[in-house]
């Protein structure tokens, strides 16, 4: 357990002084910062869920997404404290410090805080922060246990 809360405290340190550093000094003012011809710099603040999902301005929308975070992180620790390889233990620490990185943004800010904006031949990705990468390396690194991970001892795979 302590590895996954120590990889969940860097993520959440990671995600909240990165997104620091483009409130205080890259966004100031708020513009479109052009890094290469596929990615930019930007600042958005998503009120809803991923891809923007759910986004409104009512007063509760953030306590209520926050509950759904504090279970989702409150699930993924339960599940993990049985877990001894090392992609759930990896993943889940990736999740709950990204989880918990989004949340804390929804009472600091206007919305979670989204700036990196990748786009290529006209399409763009909806842009998303350090914590929204972290959840989906940390379900990737899930998935991927769960397809190629190697079953626990004593564990029958044919039932």
């Amino acid at each position: 357990m302590r590895r996954v809360l120590s990889l969940a405290l860097l993520v959440l340190l990671l995600d909240q002084a990165s997104k620091w550093i483009i409130l205080q000094w890259v966004m100031q003012p708020p513009r479109v910062i052009e890094v290469t011809s596929f990615f930019n710099l930007v600042l958005v603040y998503n009120r809803g869920v991923s891809f923007g999902l759910l986004a409104s301005d009512l007063w509760w929308k953030p306590f209520a997404l926050a509950a759904l975070a504090l279970l989702i992180v409150g699930g993924v620790l339960w599940w993990v404290r049985r877990q001894t390889a090392a992609l759930p233990l990896y993943g889940s620490g990736l999740i709950v410090g990204g989880a918990v990185g989004n949340m804390i943004d929804r009472f600091l800010h206007p919305g979670v805080v989204d700036f990196l904006d990748f786009h290529l031949a006209g399409w763009h990705w909806p842009a998303f922060n350090v914590a929204d990468a972290a959840i989906v390396c940390g379900v990737g690194l899930l998935l991927l246990d769960g397809l190629f991970g190697v079953e626990p001892e004593g564990k029958d795979s044919r039932s």
